[in-house]
């Protein structure tokens, strides 16, 4: 029996009941007993005790406001200046009509006159209350976003309705601001780090929104909402983003990217506001050098371009429309220049666009993944010219290939590579394969799994784009490779900016400790090659030999000397 009293008390409810005179304890004890767990209070001061241990606990207070050394008015204030009270509701215990109103402004939410001669009444007002309030807790927990404070998106979206509907004439923008790559945050540095990204950046957007006459609120993971008077430049923000989180955080650099609909431009309904918003914070994903961009007539046009791309797709492979484009690759490192392999590279020959270049589509695709649909493509239309050409003048030339981040995840790459090797009947090292940095990012232990899995197979591994990532050390380090290709943005400059003269030449120094042989992308000039020579890269590509050409073209590299094609380009 005593066991089972005391699981029902836990099951009970708590109330408060502050009162310096016994008797009144006794008599609002006797009408709660059955239905509450109660604590007492005999002062003010034993009640602010009480409250700080048993706060999340209690829900609701019967407060006397007449009592010596700490009255009721005193415990009110205490709970107003307390967050963590302030949910508690209380109700105000007097035989002083004239002190209700202090009482209200002060937080109280009703009223219980002494002496107690109605218990039924004053049970169902206590019940009510905590029932009220219950439901209020409710409402707020799915209004406010747990780990940010904000408004959750739909309520966001609700209470910008309301302004709107109070104030329809007011010039506002719709804001949308977006972290890049806010997933490999949380990977490097753990969901505490983030978690604290996010509380920072959520502050800032808050404190903004409220200076501007506008609310903030939360969407999913890194997205944040803003609603609020409409502002010429959003530089200053993006400055306080980026002052903040230098001084708040370690490892504090990050891309913020903020997309802005303003209504005037074309009044529309409010969530398309948002999208239109959205299509344009997405527009600059990965372009470090751009923050802020409004959605405009240029920007319109640029996404309607852009998903009529993506709604063609399907029908470009059906019909061939995607055609493959071949750099040549030259081992320089002999008295005359030999043609060693080349890079397949891909153009869109768009029956309405035309002749679209890969920087219109590549980075499109793979923000949807669609890029997979492409690469398969080129990999087997690769392997297919590697095998025709190999018929036709008896010799190999390899050929690489671009893998993509989505490519290099997916369980499928090794059956579907060696499918296409198979077909054509190939050699696996005539099929290179071509990574990028940033793959080791995402997910190290498995791309370096990967890779030596393909490696056994007897495919060639070149690391494309060498020196722009953030880990170009670790991955040299422990990321089996058979090539190492230097960017092209350190080639182009590398005579007119002497720390990209130093950093190639680190490069090359790095290639020989690990024997690893080198490729220098964009190489142009003749300066550039004899330079690159005398540092010991084994081969170039770039418009020193030629531009990408398609296959019919570059078969003259088959039948000319490397410098009767330069003077024959001349």
């Amino acid at each position: 029996m005593q066991d089972k009293l005391h699981y029902n008390e836990k099951l009970l409810k708590t109330a408060l009941i502050v009162d310096d005179e016994m008797v009144n304890r006794e008599l609002l004890g006797g009408i709660l007993e059955d239905h509450y767990h109660l604590l007492y209070a005999e002062d003010g001061q034993q009640a602010m005790d009480i409250l700080e241990l048993e706060h999340a606990t209690i829900s609701i207070i019967l407060l006397d406001l007449i009592m010596p050394h700490v009255s009721g008015l005193n415990v009110l204030q205490f709970i107003q200046e307390h967050e963590e009270y302030r949910n508690i509701p209380v109700i105000v215990l007097t035989s002083q009509t004239t002190a209700e109103v202090d009482s209200l402004n002060m937080g109280a939410v009703d009223f219980i006159p002494k002496p107690y001669n109605m218990p039924e009444v004053i049970l169902s007002r206590v019940n009510r209350m905590v029932e009220l309030f219950e439901d209020r807790q409710i409402i707020k927990a799915a209004e406010r976003d747990v780990l940010t404070g904000l408004f959750s998106q739909n309520f966001f979206y609700e209470y910008c309705d309301m302004m709107e509907n109070y104030h329809p004439e007011r010039d506002t923008d719709a804001v949308v601001v977006n972290i890049d790559r806010f997933h490999l945050i949380n990977e490097v540095y753990g969901r505490k780090y983030g978690d604290d990204v996010l509380k920072i950046l959520a502050n800032i957007l808050k404190d903004y929104a409220n200076n501007h006459e506008g609310i903030a609120g939360r969407g999913e993971d890194d997205t944040f909402y803003m609603y609020l008077n409409h502002q010429d430049r959003y530089a200053d923000l993006t400055k306080k983003i980026q002052s903040k989180f230098a001084t708040s955080i370690k490892n504090s650099y990050m891309h913020v990217r903020i997309g802005v609909y303003n209504k005037m431009y074309e009044p529309t309904l409010l969530k398309d506001m948002f999208y239109k918003a959205t299509l344009a914070c997405n527009t600059i994903r990965n372009k470090y050098h751009m923050s802020v961009v409004n959605f405009d007539k240029n920007l319109r046009t640029k996404i309607v371009f852009r998903e009529r791309l993506i709604h063609d797709i399907h029908k470009a492979i059906e019909r061939k429309q995607f055609i493959p484009y071949f750099q040549p690759k030259y081992n320089i490192q002999g008295e005359q220049p030999v043609l060693a392999g080349a890079e397949a590279l891909v153009r869109w020959k768009h029956p309405e666009f035309g002749m679209i270049s890969p920087g219109s589509f590549i980075s499109l695709f793979e923000a949807n993944g669609l890029i997979q649909i492409v690469d398969h493509y080129i990999w087997q239309e690769a392997a297919a010219q590697i095998k025709r050409w190999k018929e036709k003048y008896g010799f190999s030339i390899p050929i690489s290939v671009n893998i993509s981040r989505i490519d290099f995840y997916n369980p499928k790459l090794e059956e579907w590579l060696t499918q296409i090797v198979e077909e054509n009947e190939l050699r696996y090292d005539e099929l290179h394969l071509e990574i990028t940095e940033s793959c080791y990012a995402d997910n190290a232990q498995q791309l370096m799994t990967t890779v030596e899995r393909l490696r056994k197979k007897g495919f060639v591994i070149e690391l494309d784009d060498f020196g722009t990532g953030y880990s170009s050390l670790s991955v040299l380090s422990s990321l089996p490779i058979d090539v190492i290709k230097i960017d092209m943005k350190f080639i182009n400059s590398m005579h007119e900016n002497h720390m990209n003269m130093r950093i190639v030449e680190m490069i090359m120094d790095i290639a020989r400790i690990l024997k690893t042989p080198t490729i220098a992308e964009g190489v142009e000039t003749k300066q550039q090659h004899d330079d690159l020579k005398t540092m010991g890269c084994n081969m170039i590509q770039g418009y020193y030999f030629s531009k990408p050409l398609p296959a019919e073209e570059f078969e003259d590299f088959f039948k000319l000397s490397p410098h009767e094609k330069i003077k024959a380009q001349k």
